[in-house]
């Protein structure tokens, strides 16, 4: 029996070349530390601002479950832990920001959190983000 299934062809010729920066359409592979070095940046500031959103997140249905408790001791509990936790989360992100750019400074790399300035210290190569 004949399986049509497997001769239906997915791929487009010569394979997936992908988009954007990890794409490599237009680059060399020489410029991979480049690239890897946008995507960390990126994938970084992607976190951080998930992390804030959902701190953020917290804190507000906390303190709507805090208004719709009606005087429930373990729901007003359970709102403050929210409220709290949201809290904690926020100083986390910002106080983390803050103390890796003072080990960037106490280790002499003022633009810690650029990384393509970061390799190029590292490495002692000119790097043009």
């Amino acid at each position: 029996m004949k399986n049509l299934l497997a001769e239906i062809k997915i791929a487009p010729d010569g394979g997936f070349k992908g988009f954007g920066k990890l794409g490599l359409q237009g680059s060399e592979a020489g410029n991979a530390d480049i690239i890897f070095t946008n995507f960390l940046s990126s994938f970084i500031g992607i976190i951080t601002v998930i992390a804030i959103i959902w701190s953020v997140f917290l804190f507000i249905t906390g303190a709507i479950s805090y208004m719709s408790s009606g005087g429930d001791k373990a729901a007003v509990e359970s709102a403050r832990k929210r409220i709290v936790n949201g809290i904690i989360g926020l100083i986390i992100v910002i106080v983390s920001i803050f103390a890796i750019k003072l080990v960037g400074e106490l280790l002499g790399i003022p633009d810690i959190l650029n990384f393509p300035s970061l390799f190029s210290v590292i490495t002692g190569n000119t790097v043009n983000p």
